[in-house]
């Protein structure tokens, strides 16, 4: 990303994770010591060529290390002015729970789309909190086909729309925390994304898209 965009737009948020290690192809560790965080988020700074991060998010809690020894690593980065938010990647309720008794958490990031709602409760404590909600496939990783691609086929011609564009509005119109990160390969799959934020589902629609689930 440095390659591409240093020196940073002003108002720009840059967002990474730390947390996890690579140990071979396709092969990841947690790793969650304090140490390991340092040393990941300062290595991060280095290759982003920046001084802060905006958001730094633990990949993964570290079942073998206490929540608030990582947590705290996080809090003394911030402190340091090295991170400005503290944000969290697969988590349950009630892990997120504690952790805001230890630390101002920013974001939460879970699978989370229109045929899976497993983390709806995590979603609907981050709307009481607010707290922004990050979900990853976002489009189903592939799983949108049979009955719920024909029924997002169907609002999707409603709209003039792609059935993608039309999951990615219904998270949109489901939650006011919901910040859809989708994959984008071009910059023409950018503006179809960037475009799906403009799409007025009516109550019909979202009726149908609900009862996917």
């Amino acid at each position: 990303m440095a390659r591409a965009l240093h020196p940073y737009p002003e108002g720009l948020v840059i967002a990474t994770k730390g947390g996890v290690v690579r140990t071979g192809p396709d092969v990841w560790h947690i790793a969650g010591r304090p140490e390991q965080l340092r040393a990941m988020c300062e290595a991060s700074l280095r290759r982003l060529r920046t001084d802060t991060l905006g958001l730094y998010q633990l990949h993964r809690l570290d079942p073998d290390v206490p929540m608030a020894d990582q947590l705290g690593a996080l809090l003394d980065l911030q402190r340091e002015g090295k991170i400005r938010h503290i944000g969290l990647d697969s988590i349950d309720a009630d892990e997120l729970t504690r952790a805001r008794e230890i630390a101002p958490i920013a974001s939460v990031q879970n699978r989370y789309n229109l045929l899976d709602r497993a983390a709806e409760d995590v979603l609907e404590l981050c709307e009481k909190q607010g707290t922004a909600f990050l979900p990853w496939f976002p489009l189903g990783n592939g799983t949108l086909t049979g009955d719920a691609g024909t029924t997002l086929a169907a609002v999707a011609a409603r709209h003039d729309a792609t059935p993608g564009q039309i999951a990615l509005a219904w998270l949109l119109h489901h939650s006011p925390v919901l910040l859809p990160t989708p994959g984008t390969g071009s910059p023409d799959h950018l503006d179809e994304n960037l475009a799906a934020a403009h799409i007025s589902l009516t109550e019909g629609d979202l009726a149908q898209l609900d009862a996917l689930a």
